[in-house]
C-alpha cells in the first residue's frame, strides 16, 4: 500500500499556526514531510523556503528540560485553564491524531494575556524530556491569541491507568483507524459534545519557554508550558492512538533542537525546586 505522507496544508489549517495568503498556502499544500527518510526532521529545512526555521531558527521545540538550563521563577503565577464543553472532531492528518474544536471551548491565561483553546492532538513518544528521561506520549493542547500569537500547554504521559479524556474517545478511534481517504485530505469523525473540564484546573508546577512549533513551518515565538504532573496513559490506549498513522509517521516524536542560551523558568507553589 502506497504510503501516504503527511502534508503542510492540513498543518496551517488545522494549528492555526501561521497567517498566510491564499497563494502561499496553495504554494505550501503540495510540500510533505515526515519523521523518517528523505522527508525526516533532518530534512525539514530544505523542504521549502517557508520550512526555513526548521534549520535555522534559534529557538526551536522540543528541548531537553535539566537542571542546567532550569530558573526557578518568582513572577509566575498558577497556570490558569478555564475550560468547558464543545462540539468537537476527532482528525487523523497523517501524521497525528488530534482533535479540532469548533466553538469557544476554553481559554488559557498566560501573563494576563489570554488564549484560546483551538486543536489537542498527541506525539508518542514525548517530544520534551524531563532530565532525560523520554515519556511515552505527550498531548500538546494548542491555544492562540487575539494577535495570533500562541501558547502550547503539554502534558507528559507514562504508562499507568487509561486516561480519562482518551477512554471517551477510544470507540471514535477504533473509527477512525477504518477511514481511508486521498493522500492530501484528512480523515474526521465527529465527537459531538466534548467536555474538557478535566483539563479545567490551576496547575501548581510547571515549566515556561519561549520555542517553536514541533512540526513545520517550525514557527517561533511560541509560549510552551510544559506541566509538572505527569499523567498516565494504558498501552492499549497508545497504540489506539499510533493505529491510524502513516507508517513513517507513528512515531511522530521532532528530535530535540539545542537551547542555545535560553533559560527555562520553573514555577513550584509548594517551593520544592
Amino acid at each position: 500500500m502506497a504510503l501516504r505522507i503527511c502534508f503542510l496544508f492540513l498543518v496551517i489549517t488545522l494549528l492555526l499556526a501561521i497567517s498566510t495568503s491564499t497563494s502561499v498556502q496553495n504554494d505550501l499544500s503540495s510540500v510533505s514531510f515526515s519523521y523518517s527518510g528523505a522527508t525526516g526532521p533532518e530534512k525539514w529545512g530544505s523542504l521549502s523556503p517557508f520550512f526555513s526555521a526548521c534549520s535555522n531558527g534559534k529557538i526551536q521545540s522540543p528541548v531537553d528540560i535539566v537542571k542546567g538550563i532550569l530558573t526557578p521563577s518568582k513572577r509566575l503565577k498558577p497556570l490558569t485553564r478555564v475550560y468547558g464543553a464543545s462540539n468537537a472532531t476527532l482528525f487523523n492528518n497523517g501524521f497525528n491524531i488530534g482533535v479540532h474544536f469548533e466553538g469557544h471551548v476554553g481559554t488559557l491565561d498566560v501573563d494576563g494575556k489570554n488564549y484560546d483553546l483551538k486543536q489537542m492532538h498527541w506525539h508518542s513518544p514525548s517530544e520534551h524530556r524531563l532530565n532525560g528521561v523520554q515519556f511515552p506520549a505527550e498531548l500538546h493542547l494548542l491555544h492562540q491569541a487575539s494577535d495570533q500569537s500562541l501558547s502550547v500547554v503539554s502534558v507528559l504521559f507514562q504508562f499507568g491507568k487509561d486516561d480519562i479524556i482518551i477512554s471517551k474517545i477510544k470507540d471514535k478511534l477504533t473509527e477512525l483507524a477504518k477511514e481511508t481517504c486521498k493522500k492530501e485530505e484528512d480523515a474526521q469523525i465527529p465527537l459531538g459534545t466534548v467536555d474538557l473540564n478535566e483539563f479545567q484546573k490551576k496547575s501548581r508546577k510547571y515549566f515556561r519557554y519561549v520555542g517553536s512549533l514541533t512540526v513545520p513551518p517550525c514557527t517561533e515565538n511560541v509560549v510552551w508550558n510544559i506541566l509538572g504532573k505527569v499523567r498516565t496513559i494504558s498501552k492499549d490506549q497508545l497504540n489506539a492512538l499510533k493505529a491510524p498513522l502513516d507508517s513513517a509517521c507513528k512515531n511522530n516524536s521532532r528530535p530535540l533542537q539545542p537551547p542555545n542560551g535560553r533559560k527555562v523558568e520553573f514555577y513550584d507553589e509548594l517551593g520544592d525546586q
